[in-house]
């Protein structure tokens, strides 16, 4: 019990800085804007379609964490990170059943590994964290289920196989939800097969039939795993046209890099150099080679001391097959190795680790002459040393994962070259309004992709978010030339020529992206703003409607209908759309200003002085506000106070037509002529300063 929760602490303790942490890379495509997570869809899609990626167990997880505390990342960190330590529980439990020695310091070595920090600090790795609970807990089952199949435990005069049939019940169905959270977990049932051959050093057909049903459940994940990252997450073209010879190739190097990160993570990377494979090139097969003669010495002495050895060796590989480089995987675009795909993997070289570590400590008391109390102190100090670095270790890396600005620029830091790491950064510092800077990442991850339409497309949403459309529509039209059926950029497109001018272009664009996209909305609210521009206002009332259908809790969508309904006269459909601005976005000046404009063009002018006076309160400094409110008071017959709202709005803009000409207004009503005639005459002053040419 100590020692669990002592494996617990220190997990929390390593990742403890992830907690701070804000939603990274893709957690976009998983839950931020996943619509079965954030609406209008929800739980059925999850389970019948493959909208994001087909982790329908993961994503449920996401919509009731969704449900609870909405999109606080802080609550998906913490259910994450209680993931990964239960996992690493179970996995010293898992270590105990096998009778490996030290069990406690293998699992621990896993959970504070460095290589770990991608999987538990990257929100929607949640899948890797996850499904390893569920596959250790099958593990776990089916190692209790085996032992009684074989006679282990079993106590006289109670039957041969007392509580077996649960077990492996138990250990089925936890083997489901496991492929469910993470199709890589497919190779379950030769881990399962390797625990046996592990435990009584041989297989029998007892063993092989209970196998067929986990194997009917990783053969069909497995077909549509293999389908869905070709047809949906679009796996398919030139990054993934790679020849047998050079997937062998890569195989081999895989391999040996992610051993090589276990035994030295260094300079560990988001996103790797992508490797050039020339199969020209015998020594490319080199490490392929060397795999297989090792691989194939391991067997010759499987019988020998060298046995924990070649279990680990056929455990690493087996759980790495799926992203050796055989199957085609979106992420390969980028790079061909990810520190999260090796998760699972990694569990068994490092309980080797924690085991030979343990024995070699072991031995030293009679090799050395060593005292058993000194050997026991020596022992617990190289175990809390080596995990106290890793925990540093972990923590350093942690922090790297806080937000997307830190996590790009370490990348870039570490692999400049990175293409995917220049456009995301840029595309994080657009987000940000630092469209100058993202202009110059996205120019330089064009420099290293000339050819890239999305980054085309990025570069010149930019462009014209710093008033440069005319130079951002050949940028825009050349992402069309990549990729013809684009949408997105034929929605960015026409926000360009409406900028310059080419309504009709720009209609023209809205329209070809709500085809290509029928749910687009911001197309559709584009196309009806660009409509309300030619005076066509059904048609626009009509989008501006359909985008609101799709995306209700949208303010500026409410807004523009509302704005339009007004203009087409019918003021009472239009102050319903502005009171819902006003609930969406209750701090934002703006949103009680339109709404009380509305209720004075409807006459209601009591209700609309409560709402410039509430918008009043949130941008005391405001000219125009404090004018709307001194018209309000003068409309309602409250000359005084009209008067020194009026001028307020003169004081704090002196150059403020509107707010001379109400003051001059209600002077003359209070019988103040004279001084009703000098702002009368500043009034027209202003009026001819502003119509002479500059």
């Amino acid at each position: 019990m100590a020692l669990g929760a002592l494996l617990v602490l220190a997990v929390v303790m390593a990742y403890g800085s992830s907690l701070r942490g804000d939603f990274l890379w893709d957690d976009d495509l998983h839950i931020t804007a996943n619509p079965t997570i954030i609406g209008p869809l929800g739980l059925k899609e999850i389970w019948t379609t493959a909208r994001a990626n087909y982790f329908p167990l993961v994503l449920t997880n996401f919509w009731v964490q969704h449900a609870l505390w909405g999109l606080n990342p802080l609550g998906y960190h913490l259910v994450t990170l209680a993931c990964h330590a239960l996992a690493a529980l179970l996995l010293w439990r898992v270590l105990v059943q096998l009778r490996v020695p030290g069990a406690w310091f293998g699992a621990a070595l896993w959970a504070l590994h460095p290589v770990q920090v991608e999987s538990v600090a990257w929100i929607c790795e949640l899948k890797n964290t996850q499904s390893a609970v569920f596959f250790l807990a099958a593990i776990g089952c089916w190692l209790k289920w085996s032992c009684a199949g074989s006679g282990e435990h079993q106590q006289a005069g109670q039957p041969r196989l007392t509580g077996a049939r649960r077990d492996y019940c138990f250990a089925l169905f936890c083997a489901l939800p496991a492929i469910l959270s993470k199709p890589s977990t497919v190779m379950l049932p030769v881990v399962l097969a390797l625990c046996v051959w592990w435990q009584h050093r041989r297989l029998t057909w007892r063993d092989f039939g209970a196998l067929v049903p986990f194997f009917v459940f990783s053969a069909v994940a497995a077909a549509w795993t293999i389908w869905e990252q070709r047809v949906n997450s679009g796996a398919a073209g030139a990054e993934w046209s790679q020849t047998w010879p050079e997937r062998f190739a890569i195989a081999g190097r895989v391999v040996w890099f992610y051993l090589g990160k276990l035994a030295w993570p260094a300079d560990l990377i988001f996103i790797y150099p992508r490797w050039q494979i020339d199969t020209a090139q015998p020594l490319v097969f080199a490490p392929l080679v060397a795999m297989l003669a090792v691989v194939g010495g391991l067997w010759w002495w499987r019988a020998s001391a060298l046995r924990p050895v070649f279990i680990a060796a056929i455990y690493f590989g087996a759980l790495l097959f799926p992203v050796l480089g055989f199957f085609s995987v979106f992420f390969f675009r980028y790079s061909f190795v990810g520190d999260h795909f090796q998760y699972l993997a990694s569990m068994g070289p490092l309980a080797l680790a924690g085991a030979g570590l343990t024995v070699g400590l072991e031995r030293m008391s009679p090799v050395r002459g060593l005292a058993s109390g000194w050997a026991y102190q020596l022992r617990g100090i190289v175990t809390v040393g080596v995990l106290v670095v890793l925990g540093v270790m972990t923590w350093r890396e942690s922090g790297h994962y806080l937000n997307k600005e830190a996590l790009w620029r370490t990348t870039l830091a570490r692999n400049p070259e990175a293409f995917m790491a220049w456009a995301n950064l840029g595309d994080t510092l657009a987000r940000q309004g630092r469209q100058h800077e993202a202009i110059l990442a996205f120019r330089r991850g064009l420099q290293l992709r000339p050819d890239d339409p999305p980054v085309h497309n990025d570069l010149g949403c930019a462009l014209v978010a710093i008033g440069q459309p005319q130079a951002a529509i050949p940028i825009l039209e050349r992402a069309l030339q990549l990729r013809p059926g684009y949408g997105e950029v034929h929605n960015n497109l026409g926000n360009a020529f409406s900028r310059v001018g080419r309504g009709d272009d720009a209609i023209r664009h809205y329209e070809e992206a709500i085809r290509l996209k029928p749910a687009h909305f911001e197309a559709l609210d584009n196309l009806g703003c660009e409509l309300v521009l030619k005076g066509r206002l059904p048609e626009a009332i009509a989008r501006f409607e359909e985008a609101i259908r799709l995306s209700p809790d949208s303010v500026k969508y409410r807004r523009d209908l509302g704005t339009a309904l007004a203009r087409a006269g019918r003021l009472p459909e239009a102050i319903v759309q502005f009171e819902h601005v006003a609930r969406l976005d209750p701090a934002t000046p703006a949103s009680h200003a339109v709404l009380g404009n509305a209720l004075a063009a409807a006459g209601r002018w009591d209700e609309a002085l409560a709402r410039f006076q509430s918008a009043l309160r949130l941008a005391p400094d405001d000219a125009d506000l404090h004018g709307n409110v001194g018209v309000a008071l003068g409309t309602l017959g409250k000359y005084p106070e009209a008067v020194v709202a009026l001028q307020a709005a003169i004081r704090l803009r002196p150059d403020l037509i509107a707010a001379h000409n109400n003051l001059a207004q209600i002077l003359r009503s209070l019988g103040k002529n004279l001084e009703a005639a000098h702002h009368y005459d500043e009034a027209e002053r202003l009026r001819q300063q502003a119509s002479r040419p500059r």
